[in-house]
């Protein structure tokens, strides 16, 4: 039996990872790595005689795309000519599936993967409906914000963790969890209480969870959010309802006198389990999670700092300049996605704490920023 090509798209922590968990599997090989940097300067990579910069070597050697490359942009037009080359896409890039992800709901199979928080709930979700549960919360747990943090204890973090700068400072100011939740609303059929998320800070677990489904209960939808809370916890969960009937079942096998019952994910495992979702989508399992056609739920800039014309956006997500906040597409037309600030140049004004606008900005066009103006479009015609 041969063995399924596995193409992967960036050379990060995900990236490096993956390639060296796939090192003797039995089902899988990785055939090519595609990256933007030089391969002499690539040295540190697991497996250097895999790298490439070409992206249709790429493609003519691989099953299936695992892109993980962390960059909307740059991602978008790597996963346009994958599915367009008919290649299944499995990504580990919440950023890109609630930016640009709907685009490609209907031009081939293109899902995010087990291993971090959406994909971890998206299996959570699938257990818990075939044993009976009606969920009413999707629901992430973070142990620390701080929309401010500063440059120096980023480094700190980065140094420590070995992650990089970038992604300390997204996880820490919030962003990180916005994005998440966002495409966790818009896959799994679900809805935010309002712009921005509750994040609520219980005293405990269970009357954290019982907050946000009482939330949901009162809102009428299921709901996608996250709770604060630093001592050691599970990794996500799903708060739900069940039967009348299952009540004093349910009680026996310790879940509590109801009627919300919370199911526990304690773990994220992400490029190992990557590998679940690669083998899902070759053995023909199909999409465990995209953003879907008509997302609800978009992740807006916010101003970290007051911002003066002619100043220059390298970059959004994970910068001290901005952060990500989840918020209604349709009460929220004409904001700038996070994910789309790239290289933008600053035409107004901004004031700390402003939701940034197209008008405020100019950024360079791409495939990317012609992705979301389309998606936009669609969500103004059921205004």
């Amino acid at each position: 039996m041969e063995k399924g090509r596995v193409g992967i798209v960036g050379t990060g922590f995900i990236s490096k990872g993956l390639v060296l968990a796939l090192e003797g599997n039995s089902e899988l090989t990785v055939t090519n790595v595609l990256t933007r940097r030089k391969i002499a300067d690539c040295m540190e990579f697991p497996r250097i005689e895999v790298l490439t910069n070409d992206i249709d070597t790429l493609i003519e050697g691989s099953d299936i795309i695992v892109e993980c490359s962390g960059d909307v942009i740059y991602g978008t037009d790597v996963i346009d000519k994958c599915l367009s080359a008919s290649l299944p896409v499995v990504t580990m890039n919440a950023e890109l599936h609630v930016t640009t992800g709907s685009y490609f709901v209907n031009k081939g199979l293109i899902t995010e993967a087990e291993g971090d928080q959406p994909g971890c709930l998206a299996i959570l979700k699938e257990n818990a409906l075939q044993m009976g549960f009606k969920p009413l919360v999707y629901g992430n747990i973070k142990g620390f914000l701080n929309h401010l943090p500063t440059l120096k204890d980023m480094k700190f973090w980065s140094k420590k963790n070995g992650i990089s700068l970038q992604m300390v400072t997204a996880s820490t100011d919030g962003t990180k969890v916005e994005i998440e939740q966002a495409l966790v609303a818009n896959g799994l059929n679900a809805d935010i209480s309002d712009d921005g998320l509750l994040g609520i800070k219980p005293v405990d677990l269970i009357s954290g969870v019982n907050a946000l489904a009482e939330k949901a209960k009162n809102l009428g939808t299921p709901i996608s959010d996250y709770i604060l809370y630093s001592k050691p916890s599970p990794s996500v969960f799903i708060t739900a309802e069940h039967n009348d009937n299952q009540r004093e079942a349910l009680k026996y096998f310790k879940m509590g006198e109801g009627p919300f019952y919370t199911l526990f994910a304690n773990y994220h495992l992400c490029h190992l389990e990557i590998i679940k979702t690669i083998k899902r989508v070759l053995n023909g399992g199909g999409v465990l999670l995209n953003n879907s056609e008509m997302p609800k739920v978009s992740v807006a800039t916010i101003a970290k700092r007051s911002i003066k014309p002619g100043e220059f956006l390298p970059f959004g997500i994970g910068s001290f300049d901005v952060r990500g906040k989840a918020c209604k597409i349709i009460n929220n037309i004409g904001h700038i996605p996070i994910g789309l600030i790239k290289n933008a140049v600053v035409k107004r004004n901004i004031s700390q704490g402003q939701q940034i606008h197209f008008e405020d900005v100019e950024i360079p066009e791409s495939l990317a920023l012609t992705a979301w103006k389309r998606i936009e479009t669609m969500a103004k015609k059921i205004l």
